[in-house]
């Protein structure tokens, strides 16, 4: 065989290795990218023929897919399990997506039942629940609680919100716990109906015994100046008694509301007008905010200028050196009344128990102001909540339905 015979085969050779690579490769890249596109779709219904000319590497590429097949199905397994547990627990979970805003991405079956809810796709449908709960949830921070009190068919309840922050496949997510108060703070409404027979006992007692003393040592006194200072030290007594029982006796005897039409410009106006001197005395300036125009109420004046004139001046006790009051109609007709100030915050564990009866942090309180106001509310088929408390504000929300 001459040399160029052999240089011709070996060229021959070489070409002819060189096309199968081609060949190889193309085919290769052709399969990969299949594979790839139909995971990437979740698509793993293929599977590739283990031919002669092919056997291995279709082999390796279904062994690929069968090992992307299996831990696509643990993955699977443990989401249901995780979820089956979730749907066990008593706390409502809701998880929200950063991105589109308010997407929900998980709702436990505590939440459903927590909310009255059949379904839920995004957190804006919440507002048929309540008219601030979506907005509230979407700026609901790691660091605050939200309170609610929640009316549906099957009674009120009262709801604690809490959030914490989490990524997700490179996703900011919020996760949303969602809590039934109710029986705590009824435990703590007992408490303080005992606290409010301790504190009467003890009231009555202190003041009806050293009466009792005092006339029976009158019974035997001549003098006439021992005689006019024992009753009047009685008359004293018993008048601090009366008014002291007087005080108290207003919870359980809130008027039933002579409701009449008035604008709630004039009856704020009017809020001002009495505090005005005692917010010039601690420095602080009110503002009124009429988000809609014309707001009118369908209530007893006398009583909401009650719950008004309460609320700012807990607000000037509490340090506030701005006051604003703003009211907005939503979407549900509702009449909404926040009453936000910048004095001291509420604490956490004080929270709960601002509406107890008797419950206070001032050494001067009496602790029936905020749940005479509770009750006011109510008897208009409203409510009255905290809406916020932290170092920048603190909101009271009245809800007129």
């Amino acid at each position: 065989m001459s040399f160029a015979a052999v240089i011709s085969i070996i060229v021959a050779a070489i070409l002819g290795f060189l096309l199968a690579t081609i060949i190889f490769s193309v085919r290769l890249r052709r399969k990969m990218n299949y594979m790839f596109d139909a995971l990437e779709d979740g698509e793993l219904n293929f599977r590739f023929k283990e031919g002669h000319f092919s056997h291995s590497l279709n082999h390796i590429l279904n062994r690929l897919k069968h090992l992307f097949d299996k831990k696509r199905n643990e993955m699977t397994e443990q989401e249901e399990y995780f979820a089956a547990m979730l749907n066990k627990v008593k706390t409502g979970i809701l998880v929200l997506a950063d991105k589109p805003e308010g997407r929900v991405e998980y709702c436990n079956s505590a939440a459903y039942e927590l909310l009255s809810i059949a379904s839920i796709s995004n957190v804006r449908q919440l507002d048929n629940v309540h008219p601030s709960l979506s907005e509230a949830l979407i700026k609901l921070s790691p660091k605050d609680e939200y309170r609610l009190e929640l009316h549906t068919e099957k009674g009120t309840r009262s709801l604690s919100f809490a959030a914490s922050s989490a990524f997700l496949a490179g996703r900011s997510i919020k996760l949303i716990a969602i809590n039934d108060i109710s029986t705590e703070l009824a435990h703590n409404e007992e408490k303080s109906w005992e606290r409010l027979i301790r504190v009467l006992t003890h009231e009555i007692m202190n003041t009806v015994t050293p009466i009792a003393s005092l006339s029976d040592s009158l019974l035997s006194e001549k003098d006439e100046n021992n005689l006019r200072m024992g009753l009047e030290t009685i008359s004293s007594s018993s008048k601090g008694l009366v008014k002291f029982v007087q005080t108290y006796r207003s919870l359980t005897r809130v008027a039933t509301p002579v409701k009449k039409v008035f604008y709630l410009q004039e009856l704020v106006d009017q809020v001002f007008a009495l505090i005005k001197n005692t917010a010039d005395e601690y420095q602080a300036s009110f503002k009124y905010t009429e988000k809609t125009e014309d707001i009118l109420l369908y209530a007893d004046a006398s009583q909401i200028f009650q719950i008004l004139v309460n609320l700012v001046r807990n607000a000037l006790q509490a340090g506030a050196k701005n006051i604003e009051i703003s009211a907005y109609i939503d979407e549900a007709e509702h009449v909404i009344i926040d009453i936000a100030n910048d004095g001291k915050p509420i604490g956490k564990e004080n929270a709960s128990q601002i509406f107890i009866p008797f419950f206070t942090t001032r050494s001067e309180g009496t602790g029936i102001g905020l749940s005479l106001s509770r009750q006011i509310m109510r008897l208009h088929g409203g409510s009255l909540n905290l809406s916020r408390s932290d170092e920048k504000s603190t909101v009271f929300t009245l809800e007129f339905r």
